[in-house]
């Protein structure tokens, strides 16, 4: 081969380049684009190492565990539900319980909803704002389902009024050694319980309110933030209410033994108040840097307690299917059917009985 053949050949067979690496071409046109070109380069490969570490909360398989559980405690819940509206033999009772059932779809659908819509616009407040409304509803329909189970509040007087209230460190009433129940003790439950039925859709109006303006952010516990003061208030309002349905139940549980009040009164207690300290919680597991920050959320920056809200929502989408469960046993609906029975029973005896 002459000379002037092997140098074109040399020309035309270019030098290899390690993968990855920009060739002549693409560094001078990167060294000739505006400055602006190499900030966007930069961005998207933070973006790509984001992408890289995707938050669990924000997998495909987070939504699909979390949505198996929530759609299962649907079905064992609107199934109870369907039950007690066949056997709706008992009015007063069942629609209290039909309505104390019902937290178990708002909190787990709710729950699941903020979780798909995970991100920096942090919808899940508004969502949670919801669900805090119905807490309050339960409570008042579970405080009403007792007294209608003892027959009213001068019922309850009556079998109670005088006795000695005994001292116990486990309830509470260590304190009110020598003292006697008395209506005002009564009212003092009712009243104490029923605040939270207050302040809790008060403080979801606040917190909606101080979303809006940027003031409230989950997790945040600076003074200048609304989470520190609206946390205060919950957990004094939550201890107040849990501490006098304590009282109720210590000064009631001898009437209350024949409907079985202990797994309802746990399981209400776990649903609405454990939530609320498990999501206290988290929050300050983030803030403590246990649970790691995430800034980015498909490549949008979030707001403090983001992700700790995001694990509690994922959790109580777990938590509702077992809920479930324990609710279907606390308010079963065999004295209803067997209450049907019986008068459908009558019924054809006395049709039998005209008949002859």
């Amino acid at each position: 081969m002459s000379p002037a053949l092997m140098s074109n050949a040399t020309r035309a067979v270019p030098s290899p380049v390690a993968p990855g690496t920009p060739g002549p071409g693409t560094a001078a046109r990167l060294a000739s684009a505006p400055p602006f070109s190499a900030v966007a380069l930069l961005t998207a490969a933070h973006n790509n190492s984001q992408d890289g570490q995707q938050l669990f909360l924000t997998t495909i398989a987070a939504r699909a565990i979390s949505g198996i559980f929530v759609w299962s405690a649907l079905i064992v819940t609107f199934h109870q539900i369907y039950t007690h509206l066949r056997n709706y033999t008992i009015p007063k009772e069942q629609r209290y319980i039909i309505r104390i059932l019902f937290i178990v779809p708002v909190y787990a659908f709710d729950s699941w909803l903020s979780l798909l819509l995970l991100g920096s616009h942090q919808y899940y407040v508004y969502f949670d704002s919801v669900r805090d409304c119905y807490e309050a509803f339960v409570i008042y329909s579970f405080l009403s389902l007792c007294f209608e189970y003892l027959g009213g509040e001068s019922t309850i007087m009556t079998e109670i009024r005088g006795k000695p209230i005994a001292s116990s460190c486990f309830y509470g009433t260590c304190c009110l050694q020598g003292m006697s129940y008395s209506i005002g003790f009564l009212r003092f439950c009712k009243q104490a319980t029923l605040q939270f039925c207050i302040v809790k859709p008060l403080m979801a109006i606040v917190t909606i309110i101080l979303q809006a303006f940027g003031k409230y952010h989950d997790g945040d516990f600076n003074i200048h933030s609304g989470y520190l003061y609206i946390t205060i208030i919950y957990n004094f309002s939550v201890s107040l209410a849990l501490y006098a349905l304590f009282l109720f139940y210590f000064a009631t549980m001898d009437l209350l033994r024949p409907f079985e009040p202990v797994l309802k009164f746990i399981t209400i207690k776990a649903v609405i108040f454990l939530s609320f300290w498990q999501g206290t919680l988290l929050a300050i597991l983030e803030k403590c840097g246990v649970i790691p920050e995430v800034q980015i959320i498909d490549g949008k920056e979030v707001g403090a307690g983001t992700v700790a809200a995001g694990y509690q929502n994922f959790i109580i989408c777990i938590e509702m299917l077992f809920a479930s469960i324990a609710l279907r046993y606390a308010f079963t609906c065999q004295v209803y059917r067997e209450k049907k029975e019986n008068s459908t029973g009558n019924s054809y005896s006395l049709l039998f009985f005209f008949n002859d």
